[in-house]
């Protein structure tokens, strides 16, 4: 009986140990999707230990809007790293300084996850992934569309052979503009800013499609890359594209990725065609689908992805417990992010250049 509780009290000891929550601290305050970390009321699977940033008036800001304790605060990242010991660091800075943090955390076995796209450069994305394996941390790239049940249902489809062989992909992603819905003086500045986006819509949203694009072709790169930009709203966007179309082209199907800030409202869809069927991934939780010629479309209503895949911070902490493994050719992968950035670089060069750009 000794043995049995004994052996019950370990289990138990085991079982709170994994459960203990993951320890994260936020790099940067300026990305406007910053806020979903202090809004997870309820739920105890991470803990907040540290949030750097040297903006002070955004300092003052979350202070005031979260009721922060002001000892969470930094100025120095390497001072937070070392006072704080983070099991992990969510960035929501600018995108060209996601390489700083990685370069930051991934010698002191910090894992690190970072906004859409995961970085501005392909050789920024190349070094991030050296880094990773390296010292062997994970490095993710929260992507919402990751979340949608639709674009998983859709990828099953795929796997199981009722569409076909993929001909033609359309995913559409954008919204009416970062100024025309309302974001931050702070994260309008970076996004509309070449040097710390990338570029304008052409990264903001491109990204989307070919995270997506890559994904459902289990990490195939295209041939070649083809975008065209332009700015329909110069007095708002001065230095960065606000409409952007890139066309990728592979052995034998083509993706079209339809990136805009200049659309009716906010959408974030995608049309996958086979030679045997399609379906629409209309939004998070409806399909549109239809597999023979003579017989109707049919709409499907999913229910929301399970836990942990309704919050990105819960993905986070089941990855960094060891609860969760991503695959090889996961969305939040390095794999499938690191082509995304090569995709994007050829983009934008393709659009400077205005010809067609090979990645071969």
């Amino acid at each position: 009986m000794k043995r049995y509780l004994l052996l019950l009290i370990c289990f138990l000891g085991l079982e709170a140990l994994a459960q203990k929550p993951v320890r994260v601290a936020v790099a940067g305050l300026s990305h406007g999707h910053v806020g979903w970390i202090f809004n997870r009321q309820g739920k105890t699977d991470i803990q907040l230990v540290g949030i750097y940033e040297t903006n002070p008036v955004l300092r003052q800001r979350f202070i005031e809007k979260y009721k922060l304790d002001k000892s969470l605060f930094f100025t120095d990242l390497e001072k937070m790293l070392e006072q704080t010991k983070p099991d992990a660091v969510s960035a929501f800075g600018p995108i060209n300084e996601h390489i700083t943090v990685v370069r930051a955390c991934a010698p002191k076995k910090i894992n690190v996850m970072v906004e859409k796209p995961l970085a501005t450069t392909y050789a920024d994305a190349r070094e991030i992934q050296k880094l990773a394996e390296k010292y062997k941390v994970q490095v993710l790239t929260n992507f919402e569309t990751s979340w949608y049940a639709s674009n998983q249902y859709v990828n099953d489809l795929v796997k199981e052979g009722k569409l076909g062989d993929i001909r033609k992909v359309l995913v559409n992603d954008g919204h009416q503009g970062p100024r025309e819905i309302g974001t931050s003086n702070e994260f309008f500045a970076f996004l509309t800013d070449p040097v710390q986006n990338g570029a304008g819509a052409l990264y903001d949203f491109g990204c989307y499609g070919a995270n997506l694009m890559t994904w459902l072709l289990k990490g195939e790169k295209p041939l070649t890359v083809t975008a065209v930009t332009h700015q329909n709203k110069p007095d708002i966007y001065k230095k960065v594209d606000d409409e952007a179309t890139i066309v990728l082209q592979y052995p034998k199907a083509q993706c079209i990725i339809q990136a805009s800030w200049n659309w009716s409202f906010g959408r974030k869809d995608m049309e996958v065609y086979g030679n045997k069927g399609y379906a629409v991934a209309v939004n998070a939780t409806t399909v549109r689908q239809r597999f023979q010629e003579k017989t109707p479309e049919e709409t499907i209503k999913l229910d929301p992805r399970p836990a942990p895949y309704t919050d990105p911070f819960s993905v986070l902490a089941e990855v960094v417990s060891g609860r969760l493994t991503l695959g090889t050719n996961d969305l939040y992968g390095l794999p499938v992010n690191v082509t995304v950035v090569q995709i994007l670089e050829a983009a934008k060069q393709s659009a400077s250049q205005g010809k067609t750009v090979s990645l071969k």
